[in-house]
């Protein structure tokens, strides 16, 4: 309890109490780790489950007995009770002491089984709140892998301005020794211009998909933020069928875990709904003490003489409660009736989940390999046709085709790149895997 109210604490000081360290570029395991500390929808669930394990505590509390005491102080004018246990007339005033206590012997059960519900829902609360903290992770690695792909298009990018500026320098001296005509160098300049343009885009979707990133992560402060970009390597992979991913995910997604303790709760909670129509049985004992102004004795002398103890046991049978008990067990029968559905619905949406990101991963296989074959075709027939080029055999219009396609090639084959990676990792993590690059 401590620990969470010091983390909400944080979250609510100014930006300026808590600066994230830009010096460095952040990991993906940095990035998710601070997302689970300062995300505010995690921060929420995570006190929705401490009230939850308060709920707890005084369940398992309701089970012990209670203790009141009380005080009074009473004034009588006329005929009144005196401290003989008879009416006399006059003005007079008494103070009484007690102290008692009860508990339950026998509710129907009621009491374990809601000491037992509470515990379930707490259980059902954690496992809401580890669904809460998955979502983040993935939205996390999603942004990331986003923000990587904006970095290799920009790449591209750059590298084909580099490319036309070197076309540039080349005509231009070519142009200065009158080898090349000013329609040539001015097409070329119009390309570098173009190029330039490109690049620019793809430097301003860095900055916004690092800013989307950032406030995914709640970074009050983001001016420097930057990402590792680790070196991937992929290869094919032997996918598991839908239904074999689906198998073990549905023994440990906490979503489906949350809905079957829910599930096993409205179990409980018919139980403590049929308790209801059986007697109950409770203890209760005291202690009295009485002081009398009428009297001659003193104070602490009527306090032994009048002191008092009882002990007494309680049958409570329900014989008519105008159908409230009977309509709370109906309630609680459909409650789980609605239940089920709900765990079947959340079970057929992670099967969706899975189906989608197994289709994904797939597809953005096929995708990579033919990207990277297209990739490696457009390399060579750039460089072929480059040469030509600068030799004069092949005209502006050829290369800035051949420059086009290995542009496209290079941004198709980064987008399957980073799509294959996600994807795949993605249906691991459905398994119980860890979302890494």
């Amino acid at each position: 309890m401590k620990t969470l109210l010091i983390t909400l604490a944080l979250l609510m000081q100014a930006p300026t109490d808590s600066l994230p360290d830009l010096s460095h570029p952040w990991t993906l395991q940095e990035c998710m780790d601070w997302a689970l500390e300062h995300n505010l929808t995690v921060a929420t669930q995570s006190i929705t489950r401490e009230k939850s394990a308060v709920d707890k505590n005084t369940a398992e509390w309701s089970w012990v007995p209670d203790a009141s005491g009380s005080v009074s102080q009473n004034w009588n004018f006329g005929r009144g009770l005196g401290d003989f246990n008879t009416y006399e007339y006059g003005n007079s005033s008494n103070t009484g002491f007690s102290l008692s206590s009860s508990m339950p012997l026998f509710d129907g059960l009621a009491t374990p089984r809601r000491i037992q519900l509470a515990r379930l829902n707490l259980e059902a609360a954690t496992q809401d709140l580890e669904k809460a903290r998955d979502d983040i992770r993935v939205s996390v690695a999603k942004a990331y892998v986003q923000v990587l792909y904006n970095y290799e298009i920009e790449g591209v990018a750059r590298r084909q301005l580099r490319i036309d500026s070197l076309q540039v320098a080349r005509l231009q001296g070519m142009f200065d020794n009158g080898k090349a005509s000013a329609a040539d160098l001015a097409q070329q300049k119009a390309s570098q211009a173009s190029s330039r343009l490109t690049w620019v885009q793809a430097a301003n979707n860095v900055r916004s998909s690092l800013l989307d990133l950032a406030q995914l992560l709640d970074l009050h402060v983001w001016e420097g933020f930057h990402i590792d970009r680790p070196q991937v390597e992929l290869e094919q992979v032997l996918l598991s069928s839908p239904d074999d991913i689906f198998a073990d995910a549905v023994q440990i997604r906490p979503s489906i875990r949350a809905e079957e303790l829910r599930l096993e709760g409205t179990m409980r909670s018919i139980q403590i709904a049929h308790a209801q129509h059986l007697p109950s049985i409770s203890l209760s004992g005291g202690l009295n003490a009485s002081y009398y102004s009428t009297s001659t004795t003193g104070f602490l002398e009527q306090l032994s003489n009048n002191f008092s103890q009882y002990v007494g046991l309680r049958l409570s049978v329900p014989l008519f409660t105008r159908f409230s008990a009977r309509n709370q067990l109906r309630t609680a029968r459909l409650n789980r009736v609605n239940q089920e559905i709900q765990l079947q619905r959340v079970k057929n949406n992670l099967y969706k989940e899975i189906v989608q990101a197994w289709n994904g991963a797939v597809a953005a296989q096929a995708k990579w390999e033919s990207a990277r074959q297209a990739q490696e075709a457009a390399q060579a027939a750039f460089e072929l046709q480059e040469a030509k080029y600068e030799n004069g055999k092949a005209t502006f219009t050829e290369f800035n085709e051949a420059r086009n396609r290995l542009v496209k090639s290079q941004s198709d084959a980064a987008q399957a790149t980073y799509e294959y990676l996600f994807q795949t990792h993605l249906v691991e993590f459905y398994r119980g895997g860890e979302l890494t690059l």
